[in-house]
């Protein structure tokens, strides 16, 4: 049997991420980003003068995915901790022997691992505010190098430069200082990328709703999609299913980050093990569910005449509050809400008003039809709907 090397390769994986995003979730993407970091690091090391350019050249020659068994390393990895370890090693052993000594040199395991975390912003799209939180998570997300207790001893007093060029190689923010047990970067990513999952699960949520056969204001789109084993009439918004579940796993996955990133001194035992899987998984859900709820708003059809049947449905009685407005200025207040209450509880509002002497003392056939018209109580929706609009094609650019 073919082992998974996608979140998305298994049986149930599928359900819930994306190939796109979780095509840099994989194995290959994960160890080519801690290779980039590698590589990223030579360059640096060697702009500021430390290391020979051909050590630096040597060691880049190397850093390709596809030189070095992800599942080994994975095993190996049991033994000291984290899987930088044995591909440091192994990409020692792939570098000429005179070069040897300059790989991954000053830094450790972690400034490896954190800048993997670095490139995951720029994966997800989702509604606006929760698009710009992660937005300005990423920006936020700075390029880790501290070494081995975070001074960077090993440059020197080039320490510092060296730390900067080594973010500017791998397009990233430097860091004002090492964030070894600083962990703020990764718990802002966590949290914005929670916030997409529910504002992606707030549309998911209400389309599922108003999907419901006996409401059916709205029908997700895609030949072939929905069917079920059981009944052949059925259709199923397995889009708003899939997006909502997502949205139940994801509290638990921000949770998680936030309990490892309390840690000790300048190196965390344990705790910086516990982001990892975590953070993965939650960009793989966040993911699956930004792409779930593009496609579904996309697709979706809108059935504006069975939304008009279903406030005729009421009799009229959700524009109860628009039928008292207009008795306000005749009878005051609480009397217009006396007699509004009065007819709402008849088993048709309309006609209980037009029977109602008290009501049509004060208001005609064509005022009653008029409270009742759904269009005339819009109130400043059509504006608040240019605002959104205008707001989002401004953060567009």
């Amino acid at each position: 049997m073919r082992p998974s090397s996608s979140p998305s390769d298994g049986l149930l994986g599928g359900l819930s991420g994306t190939s796109d995003v979780d095509a840099e979730l994989s194995d290959p993407a994960v160890l080519q980003a801690m290779l980039d970091a590698e590589a990223a690091l030579a360059r640096a090391v060697a702009d500021a003068g430390i290391m020979p350019a051909p050590a630096a050249d040597a060691i880049v020659a190397q850093c390709r995915a596809e030189r070095y068994d992800p599942g080994a390393l994975g095993r190996a990895a049991d033994a000291t901790g984290n899987p930088v370890v044995p591909l440091v090693g192994e990409l020692t052993a792939a570098v000429p022997e005179h070069h040897r000594a300059w790989v991954h040199f000053g830094a450790t395991s972690q400034d490896v691992l954190d800048t993997f975390g670095l490139k995951d912003a720029g994966w997800l799209t989702g509604q606006a505010e929760a698009r710009d939180r992660l937005r300005q998570a990423g920006v936020a997300q700075p390029a880790q190098l501290g070494g081995a207790v975070g001074t960077l001893a090993a440059y020197g007093p080039a320490g510092a430069d060296v730390a900067e060029r080594f973010a500017a190689h791998l397009g990233l923010p430097p860091s004002p200082l090492p964030w070894h047990t600083r962990r703020q970067p990764w718990l802002d990513l966590a949290t914005a990328l929670g916030g997409l999952l529910v504002a992606a699960g707030k549309v998911a949520l209400d389309v599922g709703l108003l999907a419901q056969n006996e409401i059916a204001e709205v029908a997700e789109g895609g030949v072939g999609r929905g069917g079920s084993s059981a009944m052949p009439h059925k259709r199923n918004p397995v889009d708003s299913v899939l997006v909502t579940a997502a949205t139940r796993r994801g509290p638990g996955l921000v949770a998680t980050v936030f309990a490892a990133a309390v840690q000790e001194h300048e190196r965390a035992a344990g705790a910086w093990h516990a982001e990892w899987e975590p953070l993965l998984d939650l960009l793989h859900v966040t993911g699956g569910a930004a792409a779930r709820c593009a496609r579904m708003l996309v697709g979706l059809r809108v059935d504006a005449r069975r939304m008009r049947a279903n406030l005729d449905a009421t009799g009229g009685v959700l524009l109860a509050e628009a039928v008292a407005a207009r008795l306000t200025p005749a009878v005051g207040r609480r009397a217009a809400h006396d007699l509004v209450t009065r007819a709402a509880a008849a088993p048709s509002f309309r006609a209980a008003l037009l029977a109602d002497t008290e009501i049509r003392a004060h208001l005609s056939d064509t005022e009653i039809a008029e409270a009742l018209d759904p269009h005339r109580w819009l109130g400043s929706a059509g504006r608040f709907v240019d605002r959104a609009l205008v707001a989002v094609r401004g953060a567009d650019g």
